[in-house]
């Protein structure tokens, strides 16, 4: 690549400022030119800025015009933050811009960021993956102005039974309930709904897929929410021994520590050697 520039992609996390990770908060604060998701990005983000950094939001610019500042700060020889929200990895119209930056010969650097999936779960207290519930967790979205592929549709993703997050469905909230529960969970499954989570305005509604709908409503929630769904949700309700991680477990060895050896009730020495 050529240029003297470079455009550094960063995740600002889910919302509250002091959730963004160091290093993306370093290259912000480094910056000569800043971008950032305006509509999606709390301001106190923006605000490790550089006094004398032109800041620009992106919400109401196109990919084009974006680029445009982009392109034109790094051959300029100056450094620009490119800030999304969340982690850039995950629904961050991030493709077509690395795309673009590699077509015009513009280093770059992308900065993971606090997934809002994860700030959310630590809002509810939960771990998504219980040994014994579930070991997976599925991040998708219900189709929408963007076409998801056939194949991931969510009555055939639900089939799985795992951890589901959806992004950018809430609007659909009913659409999103008769997928899961033509793909299988039934209408106890637990239900969360994380509307804008560490933000000052952060809401959360507990449910099941029965009633999670009518709650969605009343709130009046149309964006910038999480629908988390599955067992794993109310796991934490039943901690014993039946849900322990086998990590910790003293009967249990690994490359860094030896079983504990207990007696059983037979009298008889036992323990799992792993």
């Amino acid at each position: 690549m050529t240029g003297t520039g470079k455009v550094w992609i960063v995740g600002a996390g889910p919302g509250a400022p002091d959730l963004i990770t160091l290093r993306g908060r370093d290259a912000i604060a480094a910056a000569d030119v800043v971008i950032y998701a305006d509509s999606l990005v709390h301001p106190g983000v923006a605000a490790y800025a550089r006094p004398d950094a032109a800041v620009y939001g992106s919400a109401t610019r196109t990919l084009e015009e974006i680029a445009a500042i982009m392109v034109g700060a790094a051959r300029a020889g100056k450094t620009v933050a490119r800030v999304h929200s969340g982690d850039p990895s995950i629904y961050g119209a991030l493709h077509e811009q690395l795309a673009l930056l590699e077509r015009e010969g513009i280093p770059y650097e992308i900065v993971p960021g606090v997934s809002s999936a994860f700030a959310a779960a630590a809002r509810l207290g939960i771990e998504l993956t219980v040994p014994d519930v579930t070991q997976t967790v599925i991040f998708t979205r219900l189709s929408g102005r963007t076409a998801v592929p056939e194949r991931e549709r969510l009555r055939e993703l639900a089939a799985h039974g795992a951890s589901l997050v959806l992004f950018l469905s809430v609007a659909y909230i009913e659409r999103v309930v008769a997928e899961l529960l033509a793909g299988g969970y039934g209408p106890e499954t637990p239900v969360a709904v994380a509307y804008r989570v560490t933000w000052e305005d952060e809401h959360i509604l507990h449910g099941t897929l029965a009633d999670i709908a009518g709650k969605v409503k009343v709130a009046r929630l149309q964006r910038q929410a999480l629908i988390l769904v599955g067992p794993a949700l109310a796991a934490r309700r039943h901690a014993d021994e039946a849900y322990r991680s086998r990590l910790y477990h003293p009967a249990h060895a690994h490359r860094f520590r030896r079983a504990t050896r207990r007696r059983s009730t037979t009298g008889q020495e036992a323990g799992d050697g792993g």
